[in-house]
């Protein structure tokens, strides 16, 4: 539904891409996934964000405004996501990354200050079932903070999108919803696992995706001032999502899914990219 107000539909259009995450955490909900399903779930987004992030995001920048712009903006979104990275990691479910010693656990974001802070005061979490697997629920809960956190430059695609065209700026958001579909699945998934209420577990998963407005509204802001940038900052949410595809979702999906199935789900994720756009007409 479109508003006369651009900002508007720009908040409106990535809440709804943000709202993934909470489909993500239903169907947990419904009924939890196998590794093999989730595997596969992966796939298909991983095919989404790189095919969405060539095809559409770097292209566009490259026809405005020349390979350089497009270069350095391409650029600028991946090493923002690497630094990013760096100094707020983002566990995948199931595994711990090793960096200079300390697993990704408990890197930075393993405080026990914050995880009760997270649980009790901005999530609220009641812990109605008897909690079985502590390790479980930390990473349920980390992961819902650096999906929080990732979610915020995801939502710059979606208001450099609207910002350069609004059917383009839909376009994206749409891609971005099917993308947070197993991110909802990730966080919930272990937090349901680890004893925690289902309906706790899916108000977390979708409190995870509700940042995506953030990023869009704070490039839908600056671009409206800045028209000449949009060509940098579409490049830029290119990058962005590139990086998260390898860096992420495409080692996920390879761990819980047969290499068989991961590389099936990234051709129907482009597949998927393909007709949107030829729906769209962008």
């Amino acid at each position: 539904m479109q508003t006369t107000n651009p900002l508007l539909n720009i908040f409106i259009l990535s809440l709804i891409a943000g709202l993934g995450t909470s489909i993500g955490g239903l169907i947990v909900v419904i009924r939890k996934p196998g590794k093999h399903t989730y595997g596969f779930l992966m796939g298909i987004t991983a095919g989404v964000m790189i095919c969405l992030s060539f095809l559409e995001l770097v292209n566009e920048a490259w026809e405005l405004a020349g390979f350089e712009t497009a270069t350095l903006g391409f650029a600028a979104g991946a090493f923002f996501m690497y630094f990013l990275d760096l100094f707020a990691p983002h566990m995948r479910f199931g595994e711990r990354e090793i960096r200079n010693g300390q697993d990704k656990e408990s890197f930075r974001l393993n405080s026990p200050r914050l995880i009760t802070w997270t649980r009790q005061k901005m999530l609220g979490l009641r812990e109605r079932t008897h909690i079985t697997d502590r390790r479980l629920l930390k990473t349920g809960l980390l992961l819902a903070i650096g999906i929080t956190i990732h979610n915020i430059p995801e939502g710059i695609a979606v208001g450099a999108g609207y910002a350069f065209e609004p059917k383009f700026g839909m376009f994206i958001a749409i891609a971005i919803l099917l993308h947070n579909i197993p991110e909802g699945i990730a966080t919930a998934l272990p937090l349901i696992t680890s004893g925690v209420n289902k309906w706790d577990a899916f108000r977390v998963a979708t409190l995870s995706g509700l940042s995506e407005p953030v990023g869009a509204l704070l490039a839908g802001f600056f671009l409206s001032t800045f028209i000449k940038l949009i060509p940098f900052a579409l490049a830029f949410a290119g990058g962005v999502m590139v990086f998260i595809t390898l860096d992420e979702l495409i080692p996920a999906a390879r761990e819980f899914g047969h290499h068989h199935t991961t590389a099936l789900g990234i051709i129907l994720g482009s597949i998927f990219v393909f007709v949107l756009s030829g729906l769209f007409g962008v």
